[in-house]
Parts: structure tokens; C-alpha cells; sequence
């Protein structure tokens, strides 16, 4: 199975698809949010995602008990005040769009309703990304499927019928080309609890391309997730956590995340294939293989014996397996000392 975003092929044949999601992690700044683009480029990332919303389509300005936030990192935030600080206004994704596609970095977005999901379409958007939090809101699913481009869902909190329900909702809508991340929704998620064994499980049960949405501290469950047959791993970028911005703190700075494109890159090709081909790398160290050897000089019609015949290294003699064999022949020449043992050597008439 492959599926291409701007013509990348993101498939286990190859190399893991590297999404740098921004975010909220502009803080509030077009300038910066084009920084980012360009640092997460030149460390390597296949595309930057944007989040398209406004505190308006997300909910409503109330500060009822309901709206408002207690515990974790945003604890005492109003919803619409969190989203008003964190969102990436309209009017900046054409110029986000143009610089990233100038700079040679795919863009697309996750948009939250359908006046999203207009918008990106007039930008040509090449694929969707659904959050774990809108896995539930099947209308939407299905708009986003309506566009044919490929969608890539967040399955954090989702139980496995509301899985199955929104993977349903997507193909009945159009989609054809599916990715389901494994990820816990926590910010930023305990290792002990990332479950990563979900990841080959998702995409046995629902027929789709696995990968992760990563909110784990550092880039450990990244590459284990590769091992794992991830082909697509999302994780938080910023330019620096000391901006203190609403994702800063489970998001990793450019000298990780080039670590992560290196390193999950490296676990991929490390993955090779499954088979007992002897790899180029290891024909050089054959000679290092145990044979069987002449170790005491020996006349023609000697007999061998423990004392004249070892299995040591190097290996240019018979293999060890013919050791009790060869044992008792007599050789048919002289055979010096450090002599690799060969079949003709033995008098084959005794």
C-alpha cells in the first residue's frame, strides 16, 4: 500500500513521512510562523501542518463552568480565550501556503469545520488531517472526505466503535487513501502510557496506514513507532520552549527534531527485510568463521587426528561440521602446519 501527498510516496517501503506540526507555536506572530517553516525544512521535515479554526467556530465566548479548563497545562483557561491566543488566522494561510511551498516543504492543515475546509480547498490543500478531539464529529469526517484528498485521522481517546465509525464515515464520504495515527491525548503524554503496540493493531483492524501522533517528551516513542510499522509520525515543533507559548511544552526544538527525521529514518532502514541472504556488509568477515586447519606437519598416508586437525579461525578450510568426518582419513599429500583442510586432500581410496 502507498499513499502520496504531493506526489511523496508514504508507504513501509519507505522512508517515514515527517510531519512538523506549528500549530499554536507562532504564538501570534506571521513572521515567526514563516521562521518555522524554514527551520522545519532544513531539519528535514516532509510537510508543516497547520491548525485552521477560530475561537468562534471552535466555541462559544462563555465563561459558564462548562468553558472553562481545570487541570493539565492549561488549567484556568476559558475555551474561547485559549483558542483565541493559539489559532492561526484566516487571512495568513495563503502566505503560509506560498512560503512553504516556495521553500519546498509540503503544507496542509487541520481544519475544525466546514468554512475550514472551504478555505484550504482555494489553497489547493494536497491532504486533511483530522484531530483526536473531532474524531467524534462524523459530518465533519465526511465533508473532508468529499474532497478526495487523502485524510489522516488522530485516533487519541477513540474507543474502537468510534474508530470504526469515523474510518466508516471517511470511505463512505470518498476517501480513498487513509492514514489512522495512534495517539494518546495528553500534552504531553506519560511514556509509561504511550501503548505503542496500538500502532500494528490499527492497521489490521481497519485496514488503514498506521503512524503516530507523537505527544510523548523527546523523540523515543518516534522511533520505536517506526519498528513498530509506523510509516507516518506528527510531532510538535517549535523554535525555542522559552517562547512559553499553549504547545511549547511538548514540543520539540530544531536540533531534536532533526534528530528525529535522522533517527526514525535510521530505524526504518535498519527494519531491512525479513530473510537469510548473507548481507553485503558481511562478506568481508567470512575469512573470520571457524575451518578446519592442519596444525602439526604432515606426510602423505598421516592420519588425522585431534592433534594435526582444529577447528579455528580463519575460515578457508572444510566447514567444522566435517570435523568427526575427516577425523581417521589419511591425507594424500604433505601437509604442512597451517594447511586449510580440503576435500582433496583426503585419500579417498582407504
Amino acid at each position: 500500500m502507498t499513499i502520496r501527498i504531493d506526489n511523496r510516496p508514504i508507504g513501509p517501503d519507505q522512508a517515514p513521512y515527517i510531519i512538523a506540526e506549528l500549530s499554536a507555536n507562532h504564538n501570534g506572530s506571521l513572521e515567526r510562523a514563516l521562521e518555522t517553516i524554514d527551520a522545519a525544512k532544513q531539519c528535514g521535515a516532509d510537510a508543516i501542518k497547520l491548525q485552521t479554526y477560530t475561537a468562534d467556530t471552535m466555541t462559544i465566548d462563555c465563561d459558564a463552568p462548562d468553558f472553562m479548563i481545570k487541570g493539565g497545562l492549561w488549567d484556568g483557561f476559558k475555551l474561547y480565550d485559549l483558542y483565541k491566543w493559539a489559532q492561526t488566522p484566516f487571512e495568513w494561510h495563503q502566505v503560509i501556503f506560498e512560503h512553504a511551498r516556495k521553500r519546498g516543504i509540503t503544507v496542509f492543515s487541520t481544519p475544525f469545520d466546514e468554512t475550514a475546509v472551504d478555505l484550504l480547498e482555494t489553497l489547493n490543500a494536497p491532504a486533511y488531517k483530522i484531530a483526536s478531539f473531532e474524531v467524534l464529529d462524523l459530518p465533519l469526517i465526511r465533508y473532508v472526505a468529499s474532497t478526495g484528498k487523502p485524510m489522516i485521522m488522530s485516533t487519541g481517546m477513540a474507543s474502537e466503535v468510534e474508530i470504526e465509525e469515523a474510518v466508516t464515515a471517511a470511505r463512505d464520504a470518498g476517501c480513498k487513501d487513509l492514514i489512522l495515527l495512534h495517539c494518546i491525548s495528553s500534552y504531553p503524554a506519560p511514556m509509561d502510557q504511550a501503548n505503542l503496540r496500538q500502532i500494528p493493531k490499527l492497521a489490521q483492524r481497519y485496514g488503514a496506514m498506521p503512524g503516530l501522533s507523537d505527544h510523548t517528551l523527546g523523540t523515543t516513542a518516534s522511533v520505536v513507532a517506526i519498528a513498530l510499522g509506523a510509516c507516518l509520525i506528527e510531532k510538535h515543533f517549535t523554535l525555542s520552549r522559552a517562547d512559553k507559548g499553549p504547545d511549547s511544552e511538548f514540543s520539540l526544538e530544531p536540533a531534536d527534531f532533526e534528530r528525529l527525521c535522522r533517527d526514525t529514518k535510521d530505524a526504518w532502514l535498519a527494519l531491512g527485510k525479513a530473510g537469510f541472504e548473507r548481507q553485503k556488509a558481511e562478506e568481508g568477515n567470512k575469512i573470520f568463521r571457524r575451518s578446519l586447519y592442519i596444525v602439526k606437519d604432515m606426510k602423505a598416508g598421516d592420519i588425522l587426528t585431534p592433534e594435526n586437525l582444529r577447528r579455528i579461525r580463519p575460515g578457508l578450510g572444510l566447514a567444522p561440521k566435517y570435523y568427526q568426518e575427516a577425523l581417521g582419513s589419511r591425507v594424500k599429500y604433505d601437509l604442512p602446519k597451517g594447511t586449510a583442510l580440503q576435500i582433496h586432500h583426503l585419500d579417498a581410496s582407504q
